[in-house]
């Protein structure tokens, strides 16, 4: 893998993985793009798969930037000096279990069986269709709903809610499926604000992702180091933070004002283009 491989996939990562368009998806159909090994079975695949979970470190690292008195918040919590960084906290760790043990469970069997073009293709397509059924069945609460001062709907989150969009984010363990879009989506229809939805989305994507990309290099680093070294990874990490910082400010400006429609194309129009590159054996 050369520098600008490692960028492109770096940006790709970054930008993709909190938009409700799946990062994994776009990095599978990317890499494929750019000539990397995508052969079953073979060490060169298994480093590209592990080179795109590690270099989610950057998006990581951008919701840590980002959101630093949240987290700062909640470490004091821990200690017992601020009641409503213990309750975040405490959401977080619920909403975070359930994928986190169905994903220890079958990690090898969904690699197996879903980690391919087509299967993402295909839940990019459900995606979309969902979002279009919520956002036009009048499930979605309104835009234009304001916190009353001096309250934070962040921290009103139910443990119940947690446990909910905990549950439902097992769904993104499916390649294209998107766990920013399962989360949002599930936050919003037990009644979280749009703005704590986002967040609480966000903060929750810190402990799935740090999880899941400690996990993976644990697991499978030696092939990460021994096929792309370690400047390339860190290339792709840096690439990932600056352009998930962009991704996320963007995100939550434009979910103030309009609704997911636009990523619902997005997913279709992703779909079409991969399943027309299959077709002719492009990738």
């Amino acid at each position: 893998m050369s520098w600008w491989q490692a960028v492109i996939l770096g940006v790709v990562e970054g930008i993709t993985e909190y938009l409700p368009i799946s990062s994994t998806g776009h990095l599978l159909v990317t890499s494929r793009l750019l000539g990397l090994p995508s052969e079953e079975g073979t060490a060169g695949l298994e480093a590209v798969n592990t080179y795109a979970i590690a270099i989610q470190f950057g998006a990581i690292l951008a919701v840590v930037g980002l959101f630093w008195r949240r987290f700062r918040s909640m470490i004091f919590g821990l200690f017992g000096r601020d009641v409503d960084g213990r309750h975040l906290l405490v959401v977080l760790v619920v909403a975070f279990l359930p994928s986190a043990f169905v994903g220890f469970l079958f990690d090898d069997a969904i690699e197996g069986a879903l980690f391919g073009p087509w299967p993402v293709v295909i839940a990019w397509v459900i995606g979309g269709i969902v979002i279009l059924v919520l956002e036009r069945s009048g499930r979605i609460p309104d835009r234009g709903e304001k916190a009353e001062p001096g309250t934070d709907p962040l921290i009103d989150i139910t443990v119940r809610q947690a446990l909910i969009i905990g549950v439902v984010q097992c769904l993104a363990l499916w390649p294209g499926t998107s766990r920013s879009l399962t989360t949002i989506l599930a936050a919003l229809l037990v009644g979280v604000a749009v703005p704590a939805a986002v967040e609480f989305s966000f903060l929750l994507g810190f402990a799935t992702l740090t999880s899941a990309s400690l996990y993976k290099v644990a697991k499978d680093g030696g092939t990460l180091v021994e096929q792309f070294g370690v400047v390339t990874p860190l290339i792709g990490v840096l690439a990932a933070f600056v352009s998930a910082v962009l991704a996320i400010k963007w995100l939550v400006s434009y979910l103030e004002r309009h609704d997911l429609t636009i990523f619902a194309w997005w997913r279709f129009g992703a779909a079409a283009i991969t399943a027309g590159l299959l077709l002719a054996g492009t990738i």
